[in-house]
C-alpha cells in the first residue's frame, strides 16, 4: 500500500495491516506495544463509511464490526478471526501494536462501541448474564442464557444514553459528527489542533440492532448502532478514562514512552504545550466567516473535555480522540473575541494542570530549570515560534499571547494573559 501523499512538512505516512506496518515504518525497530487488559473480538464482516479522505487506501481490511465473546452469539452470521485488543475507556478497545504512520507518528487501530463491562445504575458488572436479565426479547435471553467457555467483554445495550447513543455502543449520528470533523483535517491537523481520524464507521446488522436494543433498563434508543473505527496515537489519557494517565501516574507514562534523557523530555514538553495551545484557541483557527452577514463560525466543544477526551501520543502532543462533541457554533462578529476568550477559560485550568504534572517529572528526573515562570515562557517561545495563529507578546511585567484568526481580519484578533510577573 502506497504513501499518503505528503500535504504539509510535516505530513507523511503508509496505511497497511499491523504486520505490513512492521515491514514499511521507518521506527519498526522501536515500535511501542501499548500496555492493557487484553480483550479478544470477534470480527464480522460490515457495511462501512469511509472517511473521503482515506478513500484512496485500500482500508477493505477494516470494513468490519467487532464484538467480544458475551454477546457474539446474538449475530447469525460467522465470525472471522478473532483478534487481540486492549480495553480502553469504557466502550472502546484499542489493537495494542501500531498498525500505520501518520505525521510522523505511530497510529493504533481503536474500535469505539464494542461494549461496557460498568452498569451505570450500580456497582453491578454489566456482563452476558445480566443482559439477560434485562433483556426483554425471549430469543435474546435464550442466546445469552447458553453457557460458553469464553464470554469475557461487556455488553451493547439498547439503553438511550446521552441523547444520541445506546449504552456501551455508539450511535449513527454522534459516529457521523465525528467523521466529519476528521474529514475537515489535513490528516490528522486542523490548523495546528491535533485529532484522532475516524476512519470508517461500521453499521451494526439490523438483526443484531434490534436484539440488543431489548437489553435496556427504562428507555429505548431509536437510532442506528454502529461503531467507530479510529486511529490513535496511544491509550494515555490526560486524567480520566485510562489505566495510565498524566494525571495519575506521570513517572509510568514517561517510563512507557522512553522519556529518558533531558532532550527527550524538553521535546515531550513543549509537544504539549504546542497542542495544548492549539486545543484552546480551536475556534480561532477555524473561524470563517457565516452565511449570514455579521456573523462568524468555527469549531467549538460540547459535552468533551481535554482531561477526559484527548489522549497524548508517544511525543508528548496531544490528540483530541472523541470528535462527536466538537461542533460549529456562529456568533456575531462583536462576539468573537469573547467566544475565544470563553473557549480557552474552558479548559486552562485541565491544560496547566497537566503541564504542571509533566514540568515536575522532568525537574524530578533531570533537574529543575530555574523559576517556574520564566521556565514556562521559555517553553512557550518554543512551541509557538511558527504556529500561524498565535504569537507570544512580552509587555512589561506581563506575557500574553496574541490570537490571530483564519479569516486574517486583525480586527477580530484578541490577546489573553498566561503570565503575570
Amino acid at each position: 500500500m502506497g504513501p499518503l501523499a505528503p500535504s504539509s512538512a510535516d505530513t507523511s505516512g503508509r496505511l497497511g495491516t499491523a504486520s505490513q506496518s512492521r515491514s514499511v515504518s521507518p521506527t519498526a525497530a522501536n515500535q511501542l506495544r501499548l500496555p492493557g487488559v487484553p480483550i479478544r473480538l470477534f470480527e464480522y464482516s460490515a457495511q462501512t463509511i469511509t472517511n473521503r479522505q482515506f478513500q484512496r487506501f485500500d482500508l477493505e481490511r477494516w470494513d468490519r464490526f467487532y464484538l467480544p465473546a458475551s454477546i457474539a452469539s446474538l449475530v447469525d452470521a460467522t465470525p472471522g478471526d478473532s483478534v487481540e485488543f486492549i480495553e480502553d475507556d469504557n466502550r472502546s478497545a484499542i489493537v495494542p501494536e501500531p498498525v500505520v504512520t501518520l505525521d510522523h507518528q505511530e497510529f493504533y487501530l481503536s474500535v469505539k462501541g464494542v461494549g461496557s463491562t460498568v452498569d451505570p445504575f450500580s456497582f453491578r458488572r454489566l456482563d452476558r448474564g445480566y443482559a439477560a436479565e434485562l433483556a426483554g426479547d425471549p430469543e435474546v435471553r435464550s442466546r445469552l442464557s447458553v453457557p460458553l467457555a469464553e464470554s469475557t467483554g461487556g455488553v451493547i445495550t439498547g439503553e438511550l444514553w446521552l441523547r444520541g447513543s445506546p449504552y456501551g455502543g455508539q450511535g449513527l449520528a454522534h459516529a457521523m459528527t465525528a467523521l466529519k470533523v476528521s474529514e475537515q483535517a489535513n490528516v490528522t491537523s486542523i490548523g495546528g489542533f491535533r485529532i484522532a481520524p475516524v476512519v470508517k464507521i461500521a453499521l451494526l446488522p439490523a438483526d443484531l440492532e434490534e436484539r440488543l436494543r431489548s437489553i435496556h433498563w427504562y428507555r429505548r434508543f431509536p437510532g442506528r448502532m454502529v461503531q467507530e473505527i479510529r486511529l490513535v496515537p496511544s491509550n494515555v489519557r490526560i486524567y480520566f478514562h485510562a489505566h495510565h494517565t498524566v494525571g495519575n501516574d506521570i513517572a509510568r507514562v514517561f517510563d512507557l514512552f522512553g522519556i529518558d534523557t533531558p532532550a527527550n523530555g524538553h521535546r515531550f514538553e513543549i509537544n504539549f504545550v504546542r497542542s495544548g495551545v492549539a486545543f484552546l484557541t480551536l475556534f480561532a483557527r477555524t473561524l470563517t466567516p457565516d452565511a449570514r452577514p455579521g456573523r462568524y463560525s468555527g469549531l467549538d466543544f460540547q459535552d468533551v473535555w481535554l482531561d477526559k477526551d484527548a489522549v497524548i501520543a508517544r511525543d508528548g502532543t496531544a490528540f483530541f480522540v472523541d470528535l462527536e462533541g466538537i461542533d460549529s457554533v456562529s456568533v456575531e462578529a462583536s462576539e468573537v473575541r469573547e467566544k475565544v476568550e470563553d473557549q480557552i477559560y474552558r479548559s486552562l485550568y485541565e491544560f496547566m494542570f497537566a503541564y504542571e504534572q509533566i514540568r515536575s517529572e522532568i525537574g524530578r528526573r533531570f533537574g529543575a530549570d530555574g523559576s517556574r515562570k520564566r521556565h514556562f515562557e521559555s517553553i512557550l517561545e518554543s512551541a509557538l515560534h511558527d504556529d500561524p495563529f498565535v504569537r507570544l507578546r512580552a509587555e512589561d511585567r506581563r506575557v500574553t499571547i496574541e490570537i490571530r484568526n483564519r479569516c486574517n481580519d486583525a480586527s477580530l484578533n484578541s490577546t489573553f494573559p498566561l503570565v503575570d510577573h
